[in-house]
């Protein structure tokens, strides 16, 4: 098993001016504490619980051009894209360049979208919840198309592209890992099961029910469910001296023999530092073994 940091919140106690610094330490921090992913929100404004909108948030792929640079073995990915938020072109395009910069590290994360309210507020299209799941497959298409051998048009419903051309293509062969984030029973985990490498739930009694969904789409549709990567959003609070160590150990190993292979998860105080070294001294080297 392996921990991922989800990075949902940019108000540092130094401020704006000084984030970049934070967010550089925070993100070294975690590599060498050996964290194996590192993620960011694709959203606009900061969502609940995390924070008030009014409050620092980064657009996600630029943030994730900066990590690259600062960073040199953790993967990186938006947790997760918005489809609608992009046109599947440029998506595809974004995530080939975060592959190439970052030296083949990265994944793409992507999800329906759900915050109507970021949307309409900026002025970005936001179509019922249908489509929504529609654009997304047609996204999941284009972007395999992208990063194939097949630089032809594509016809969908919603998308319409003359020419597929993607140069340079990703490093990472065949493609950077997919993540479909969500755990609907009937679109989602079918997606997962059709598309992805990676699947994104959250943790609770439903872990367990929702990975035999997964388990009955991949044998509909002939997927190794075994090979896809089986990852789980979920709060990494060591405490401050370490007191909720035991605790999480106990929560991580109840997902590992569900078959969760990785735990994603947003840190309390991460720019203190300090529970990132405690999550790395006393739980990353516990997990490995599982």
């Amino acid at each position: 098993m392996e921990l991922g940091l989800h990075i949902a919140d940019f108000t540092f106690p130094a401020g704006p001016s000084n984030l970049s610094d934070d967010l550089r330490r925070i993100a070294v921090t975690a590599e060498d504490a050996g964290f194996s992913k590192l993620s960011v929100m694709d959203h606009l404004w900061q969502i609940e619980p995390v924070g008030p909108i009014d409050t620092e948030m980064l657009e996600a792929y630029t943030t994730l051009g900066f990590l690259a640079a600062v960073t040199e073995k953790v993967d990186l990915l938006a947790w997760v894209t918005a489809t609608v938020y992009r046109e599947p072109g440029l998506l595809a395009k974004a995530v080939s360049t975060l592959d190439v910069l970052s030296k083949g590290r990265a994944y793409l994360g992507i999800g329906a979208a759900w915050n109507e309210d970021e949307s309409v507020g900026l002025g970005l299209h936001f179509p019922p919840t249908a489509e929504r799941f529609e654009r997304l497959e047609e996204t999941l298409q284009i972007c395999l198309q992208m990063w194939s051998d097949n630089d032809g048009p594509f016809e969908g419903k919603h998308y319409q592209l003359g020419r597929t051309m993607n140069v340079p293509q990703p490093l990472r062969r065949p493609h950077p890992p997919i993540l479909i984030g969500g755990g609907g029973e009937k679109k989602t985990l079918r997606m997962v099961a059709q598309y992805a490498q990676a699947c994104n739930l959250f943790g609770g009694p439903e872990v367990a029910h929702k990975l035999d969904v997964l388990r009955e789409h991949c044998s509909a549709l002939g997927t190794d469910y075994d090979a896809i990567e089986k990852t789980v959003m979920f709060p990494l609070d060591p405490g401050a001296d370490g007191q909720n160590v035991d605790t999480l150990l106990g929560q991580l190993e109840d997902l590992s023999k569900l078959g969760i292979t990785h735990v994603h998860g947003w840190v309390p105080q991460v720019a203190s530092i300090t529970p990132l070294e405690i999550l790395g001294d006393r739980v990353v080297p516990v997990i490995a073994d599982w």
